[in-house]
């Protein structure tokens, strides 16, 4: 069964492109004949609804991300990272991984689009990581930008002190972030003060 017609008419209905989480229950639904479409049979409709990073974290990855190394023709090319003059190689809005590295050359489209979908990517992983603890919008956003960043937010010191509740200390572990190939980056210390800003907002 062809499902692109499907999942481009609840596209048009909600609005917005879907969240990994949305297709992978929507794709349950349809694989298995499940008889709840909300819940995918799991009877816990929130893993429908993660939270989602907002207008300030946008703005606050975009700002330190940039969107660098535009080319005369238009076009982005990757460069290598600051702190160790090699890998992770970096495109667009600060994208890594597979097939990004020397003579990765992409389009200002390729660059939104891998945008837009790692911030779904890395508010989901926030999202997992906080569970139900207590968190306003602006803690949210700055710690997506922290795990844009770091691909921390598993394993920082930072989390487990705002599940706590600790917001002081949350607040503080931002500026121990500040390393990029055992060096103090000067980028990285404001990046890291603006996040404990917005956290503190």
């Amino acid at each position: 069964m062809d499902r692109k017609p499907l999942f481009d008419i609840i596209r048009r209905i909600i609005g917005r492109p879907f969240r990994q989480n949305e297709v992978d229950a929507i794709d349950r639904v349809l694989d298995r004949g499940i008889a709840d479409p909300v819940t995918g049979g799991s009877g816990d409709a929130s893993e429908m609804h993660h939270r989602s990073i907002g207008p300030d974290g946008i703005a606050l990855i975009k700002r330190f991300e940039g969107c660098a190394r535009r080319r005369s023709d238009g076009q982005f090319a990757a460069y290598p990272d600051p702190g160790t003059g090699a890998d992770p190689w970096t495109i667009g809005w600060g994208a890594t991984g597979k097939g990004i590295g020397p003579g990765t050359v992409w389009s200002q489209e390729q660059c939104d689009a891998r945008l837009e979908a790692d911030l779904v990517r890395y508010a989901n992983d926030v999202d997992r990581a906080l569970g139900d603890a207590p968190t306003s919008q602006s803690q949210f956003d700055a710690m997506v930008s922290f795990h844009y960043n770091t691909g921390a937010i598993s394993k920082a010191t930072l989390t487990r002190k705002h599940k706590a509740g600790d917001i002081a200390g949350a607040a503080r572990e931002f500026d121990r972030w500040c390393y990029a190939g055992g060096r103090v980056m000067k980028g990285l210390v404001r990046r890291r003060c603006a996040e404990s800003t917005l956290y503190r907002k």
